[in-house]
């Protein structure tokens, strides 16, 4: 009956540790989403968010322990705490979702006084959900006899919500309740706790004995050691989060989703090393051995996870892929495994170990009495250190040493916890001092001898071709890899994932980007913006048209301003004065400056990478809108293959619901472009073709396969009219409802289903002083774009005979194009 009743004590703190972890984490979720709006969608925004969520826990955990171990009842101050964690909880999403325009307004008085409001933001109810922990671990246990089994399992349950909460508000919540809606089901959470934290506190079979109040006594050497120890650890732990968080995406993807199953992984192993650990802890006699040969053995890990991998690893994914497939027939699933591969493979062997440390470190620490305010030491000693070493890893050591030093030096510190704790025991067995020695000579060793170019070698690009750039820097890698054989070009990898090239054909959509706004708009365009600059061709396509006096390109990564100078077809933009680049996140920058442009051209990454939808919505746009002068336009990239039909009618939808005024025209075979206007817009043949005439205009366009205005205007697809049609009813993605970065997988069939669908809405542009010969041109060439199309839909269905057809048509009508050519074999002119 003792062991039902034990059992029972400890099911149901589990239960509301996990229901507090759960919450934690998906608030954490949409803060650091909301924060990406107002401070950019950059490291700082993410590391912004997470260091004040830390910092709170840490203050948290320090602030309400002693009173905790005061308390007649841990289950009514848990409560407590979880009623204030879901009402602080909805009023910051409220306040953040408010913040962006007043944040860059402050933000120009007095940046820091901007910086510590959105750090309070996070920071005030993180501080109540610190105390979650200490408090329901001092339901259970009042002692340090069964401090290690019973507040070991119960941070493994809910470090185990945390993980819940990860995977559920990527997988589940976001998609299905947006934003907001994501909040209020953790505020959710969060009261179901409260409630029933509240019933336990009133079976008297659960109640706990009131500790007789004593003064604690200051800590003791050995426990501030301890504690130092383990804050130095926490930041091992989150330095090591920060380097597998931007390696391991190039074996995954730069969806939402993969980041979560990293996450989750991560947590995972802190979970289960905690629990494993907790069976045994209280019965080991050499506690400083234990933990330090845990913090060691955690570094050496990690590093040989970089020795040990290669080619073996893709294998392994490829091989989860396709059993996931098989088994479920659901292509995110199929994903998922793989993502999940690569994440245990490397993540988890080293967490277990850390997470195996926090019941030793609690051991070492916690005196009988005073509980609650040990374990709210331990986590914020871990907590302060976690927020040291996520600063210091992603701002320091990455920049300056790349993945493979930063995990070697990483490394040498953890075994340096292991030497000193080790040591540190009087009565160690011998053997322990062997091993910690051995730790830190492996370390050492492994830290000079893996390559610094380890994660470079094993990018996907780099397997087919030659990497002739690569930089590990702030919040991203970034590379360029040369391909191709007889017709070499090279392609700009972001987290391993191909953005974009200077192949003829990426040359083409680029440059239409930026010089068919510029040529069909209304009034004489002076000053225009990018936002993307990539590989520079659409920022260098600006300096062609010599009638703008101001030209500007805002960019999120140094490195890709850097990369930048090895594409051709740019113009050499990066090092043009005419060009003005602004490192700063495209949103951030309208946001801050109050520039405004005749034409905004959106260039960001495929809408399904994480944080990119923040550049897609129908928010984004009408700011974007606010910074036009009359007449102005925004056009914004609009990729076929990288979202299903349903979502692109979503894209669809929230331009132009914004954009009374809206247009469509194809740019490439698996490109578009939606150009909107707050105004109408009349093409002007007599104007247009001034502006086309312009010598590098004419040039630039050439080269991509436009010989003539009537072969531009061919390009035209459909008015506002058109696109009404095609969105139909989809709902619009919005900043609270970001609903394309979290949906389904793209199926193989995407591509051939939304072109043709978009490509039947096809109408006659709406042209101003066109003559029978222009209109007879630019059917002509209309005709000729169109079979071309549907010889590139005949390649992709396996219609061998109908592609020969359509390619031979497209070879007699257009021999000199160099766009066509350049697909059939053709000599690129």
């Amino acid at each position: 009956m003792s062991d039902e009743r034990s059992r029972a004590q400890f099911l149901w703190p589990a239960l509301l540790l996990f229901a507090s972890g759960f919450s934690a984490l998906v608030f954490q979720v949409v803060w650091v989403r909301q924060l990406s709006l107002i401070v950019g969608i950059d490291v700082y925004a993410v590391t912004a968010g997470v260091c004040a969520f830390m910092a709170g826990l840490a203050i948290g955990g320090m602030a309400f322990g002693r009173s905790i171990d005061r308390s007649a009842s841990p289950f009514r101050f848990y409560a407590l705490l979880e009623a204030g964690v879901a009402i602080c909880g909805v009023a910051v999403t409220i306040g953040l979702s408010h913040y962006a325009a007043s944040f860059a307004r402050l933000e120009n008085v007095s940046a820091i006084l901007a910086c510590t409001t959105v750090f309070a933001f996070v920071g005030i109810p993180a501080i109540l959900m610190g105390g979650t922990l200490p408090a329901l671990i001092r339901s259970l246990a009042a002692a340090n006899r069964d401090i290690g089994l019973k507040g070991g399992r119960l941070y493994a349950a809910n470090t185990t919500g945390a993980i819940a909460g990860t995977l559920a508000a990527a997988f589940v919540l976001i998609p299905h309740l947006g934003i907001s809606g994501s909040a209020y089901a953790a505020a959710g959470f969060s009261l179901l706790a409260a409630l029933g934290a509240l019933g336990l506190g009133l079976w008297r079979k659960l109640s706990v004995d009131v500790p007789r109040k004593t003064q604690p006594r200051p800590f003791s050497g050995d426990v501030r050691l301890a504690l130092g120890l383990y804050s130095v650890a926490g930041g091992v732990a989150l330095g090591y989060e920060v380097i597998w968080t931007q390696s391991i995406v190039q074996f995954m993807s730069t969806r939402t989703f993969a980041f979560a199953i990293v996450l989750a992984t991560y947590l995972f192993g802190l979970a289960l090393g905690s629990a494993l650990a907790a069976k045994r802890i209280d019965r080991i006699r050499n506690v400083w051995s234990v933990f330090g040969l845990l913090i060691a053995g955690a570094g050496l890990v990690a590093l040989l996870g970089v020795a040990f991998l290669g080619s073996w690893i893709i294998a392994a994914q490829s091989i989860a892929e396709y059993w996931a497939l098989q088994l479920s027939g659901n292509q995110l699933a199929g994903m998922s495994a793989r993502f999940a591969v690569a994440s245990i493979a490397i993540v988890l062997p080293t967490t277990i170990l850390l997470g195996a440390a926090f019941p030793a470190a609690m051991k070492l620490v916690i005196a009988d009495g005073h509980v609650g305010r040990g374990v709210g030491m331990v986590s914020a000693c871990n907590t302060f250190g976690g927020i040291i070493g996520t600063a210091v890893t992603g701002f320091i050591l990455i920049p300056s040493y790349g993945f493979v030093g930063s995990f070697g030096i990483l490394a040498v510190v953890a075994a340096a916890i292991g030497v000193i704790a080790v040591f540190r025991n009087v009565s160690m067995v011998r053997w322990h001092r062997g091993a910690a020695a051995a730790m830190c000579a492996a370390a050492l060793m492994l830290a000079f001898l893996i390559p610094a170019d380890r994660f470079a070698s094993l990018l996907p690009g780099a397997q087919s071709g030659k990497l002739v750039f690569y930089e590990e820097g702030l919040g991203a890698t970034v590379a360029v890899v040369e391909q191709g054989r007889d017709r070499k070009f090279r392609r700009l990898y972001i987290q391993g994932v191909s953005n974009t090239g200077d192949s003829l054909p990426s040359l083409r959509y680029m440059r239409l980007q930026a010089l068919l706004p510029l040529i069909t708009i209304q009034k004489q365009p002076q000053s225009a913006m990018v936002v993307g600059l990539g590989t520079g061709i659409t920022a260098g396509a600006l300096l062609a048209y010599t009638g703008l006096d101001q030209r500007v390109a805002a960019e999120l990564l140094p490195a890709v301003e850097r990369a930048s100078t090895l594409f051709n077809g740019n113009y050499h933009v990066a090092s043009d004065p005419r060009l003005d680049i602004r490192l700063r996140d495209g949103r951030r920058e309208l946001l801050a400056n109050a520039d405004t442009y005749d034409l905004v051209t959106l260039e960001p990454p495929p809408p399904s990478a994480a944080g990119v939808a923040n550049l897609y919505s129908t928010d984004f746009y009408r700011l974007a809108a606010t910074r036009l002068r009359p007449g102005g336009m925004v056009a914004q990239w609009l990729p076929l293959p990288t979202q299903n039909d349903e979502d692109t009618r979503s894209l669809v939808r929230s331009f132009i619901d914004v954009f009374p005024h809206s247009t469509l025209w194809t740019t490439e075979l698996h490109e578009m472009m939606l150009v909107g206007s707050l105004e109408p817009m009349k093409l002007d043949v007599a104007r247009m073709t001034t502006r086309f005439e312009q010598p590098e205009v004419r040039l630039a366009l050439r080269e991509v396969g436009i010989n003539s205005l009537p072969e531009l205007m061919a390009t035209w697809v459909t008015d506002r009219a058109g696109l009404e049609t095609y969105a139909g009813n989809a709902p619009a993605v919005t900043d609270d409802w970001p609903r394309i970065e979290y949906a389904s997988w793209v199926r193989p069939d995407t591509f051939t289903i939304v072109l043709p669908k978009l490509m039947n809405l096809a109408t006659d542009p709406p042209l101003e002083n066109a003559d029978a010969a222009f209109n007879a041109a630019m059917e002509t060439e209309r005709d000729v774009l169109h079979t071309f199309y549907r010889a590139g839909l005949s390649a992709y269905q396996g219609d061998r005979k109908g592609w020969q057809r359509s390619a031979s048509r497209v070879g007699a009508l257009a021999s000199d194009n160099a766009y066509y050519a350049w697909f059939f074999g053709g000599e690129r002119r």
